[in-house]
């Protein structure tokens, strides 16, 4: 009879699988926050995971663990995406496009923005972690195009991103294309086309 506490195929298996709980949790948890806010039952995350509340639980006790994961998680793709898009586009085209995805991140992170301008302690760590990843994301993207001379009149990248940043708060029914009027103009008055 063979040991599976020490086999390393069943090991791999259960760190495959925790992987892909953990990757159900969080993408339930992003789809829960957007549609009913950061403090919507955990439960309900769970079950949209399809995994059972205990499991969700070993993996982030607090609902702040869950919250901070779901932010970075997100952070991460959203500045990770520069990468491929400098690879891809022309410098301009690039830091246009970056910064209208970095305007739909922001646009769609207020209920994680609450938890994060709370004032728990809990949360010190991600603007930090907010600045830390967005700013060289964009500063790549901004020294490429400048480079190329298209950049009208350089900028800082915490300022574009607080500018971007504040305008994704709009409100109202047309917030969307609002958001996306104004960005535009931003990129406009950034970029010599």
């Amino acid at each position: 009879m063979s040991d599976t506490k020490n086999d390393p195929d069943t090991t791999r298996a259960l760190r495959a699988d925790a992987a892909r709980n953990e990757d159900a949790v969080l993408q339930a948890a992003k789809e829960v926050f957007l549609q009913s806010g950061v403090d919507a039952p955990v439960r309900e995350v769970a079950k949209r995971a399809g995994v059972g509340v205990g499991t969700l639980y070993r993996r982030f006790p607090k609902r702040s663990d869950l919250i901070k994961a779901v932010f970075r998680r997100e952070i991460d793709t959203c500045a990770d995406a520069a990468r491929g898009l400098e690879a891809s586009l022309d410098p301009g085209d690039a830091v246009a496009e970056w910064l209208m995805l970095y305007a739909g991140f922001m646009g769609t992170k207020k209920g994680l923005a609450v938890a994060l301008h709370s004032g728990d302690d809990a949360y010190a760590d991600l603007p930090v972690y907010f600045r830390e990843r967005f700013e060289p994301a964009l500063a790549c993207l901004l020294e490429r195009a400048e480079a190329a001379n298209l950049i009208r009149t350089p900028v800082q990248p915490y300022d574009l991103l607080r500018a971007i940043g504040n305008l994704s708060m709009a409100e109202g029914e047309d917030r969307d294309a609002h958001v996306k009027h104004m960005v535009s103009l931003i990129i406009q008055g950034l970029l010599v086309r």
